[in-house]
């Protein structure tokens, strides 16, 4: 102790050591092993200011042991409780693709309980161990959310099992990113094909909308389909020519439903990827939270808030993909 003080006063730059409580109550303890003779020649290296901290400093610590309660309390926030901890490491374990927003948003739709994703990500990072902008929304996005009458619909392609190619028709509303529907039809797309599908898709709709976005595809250029348009009494609007950015819900969308579910399972047959398909438009438009919409869901939530982390259970949707917690 005595060589470490003669080089804090031999330093050139003089400054106060930092000591912390334990190194304080170190100090004073090894002082009674020294005798007093000796403690006074030592203490002559020592400025007056730190010995008189040091005996403060006990005497504060004395009397903090001698009045305080017996069950001390570390200051400052608590943290999460075992029980929030455990379900949000139960959702990352039985969803792993979900990441630290998605989290805190079901677990604020499920259980009515506020949470930032930074709490989740220290929760996962302490309890869980894994195994082109646009500048500004789309011309296509204020219109949808100025008319609130607006579908966007889009096709793409997947194989089944045996590597048939197969048509899937994709409709949603524009302004509730709600699925409307799925049509799907195996082999070659033409017109009376696409008519079909698109009125597989909104069959159930009590009510149609006034426009209909879509982009340059060639199919849509059949004289059935603009019948059918006509008939509907829907008013088609086109895209803006080789800019994705113009249609970008629908086109998201289907990134999404080959990230979430085509990309994970199997399907034999038009009806196999159909009833694939509602599956996952029910998951996704009662049970998904959506980022755009501030953690919440397209439609009405099948299920009400959780009111306690110690009694639920969990909901799988798409075939057992994803799991939710729901009131027990």
């Amino acid at each position: 102790m005595v060589k470490h003080q003669l080089l804090i006063v031999n330093r050139s730059r003089q400054r106060a050591p930092n000591l912390s409580a334990s190194d304080r109550v170190l100090a004073g303890w090894l002082a009674l092993w020294v005798r007093p003779s000796r403690l006074l020649r030592s203490a002559i290296v020592l400025k007056p200011s730190t010995l008189i901290g040091l005996h403060q400093t006990i005497c504060k610590q004395k009397y903090r042991m001698l009045f305080s309660p017996n069950r001390r309390r570390k200051p400052g926030p608590k943290g999460p409780s075992a029980e929030l901890i455990n379900a949000v490491v139960e959702m990352k374990q039985r969803n792993p693709r979900w990441g630290c927003t998605r989290i805190a948003e079901q677990i604020t739709l499920a259980f009515n309980l506020p949470i930032d994703r930074d709490v989740v990500r220290r929760i996962l990072a302490h309890h869980y161990w894994p195994g082109g902008d646009a500048t500004g929304p789309s011309w296509l996005t204020l219109l949808g959310q100025m008319k609130d009458s607006l579908w966007s619909m889009d096709l793409f392609r997947c194989e089944s099992v045996t590597l048939r190619t197969h048509w899937v028709l994709v409709v949603m509303d524009q302004y509730t990113r709600r699925i409307i529907g799925f049509g799907v039809h195996a082999g070659a797309v033409d017109g009376v094909a696409l008519c079909r599908m698109f009125n597989r898709a909104i069959r159930g709709q009590c009510r149609l909308p006034t426009y209909l976005s879509s982009d340059h595809d060639p199919l849509y250029k059949f004289h059935q389909w603009q019948a059918n348009l006509r008939i509907l009494e829907v008013t088609e609007i086109k895209t803006v020519p080789y800019v994705p950015q113009s249609h970008p819900f629908v086109e998201r969308l289907i990134g999404t439903i080959r990230r979430e579910c085509l990309d994970h399972t199997l399907f034999w047959t038009t009806v196999d990827l159909e009833n694939k398909l509602l599956d996952f438009r029910n998951y996704y438009n009662h049970h998904r939270t959506h980022h755009s919409r501030g953690g919440q869901t397209p439609d009405t939530p099948a299920s009400q808030p959780v009111e306690s982390l110690r009694s639920f259970r969990w909901q799988p949707h798409c075939r057992g993909l994803y799991q939710t917690p729901v009131a027990a």
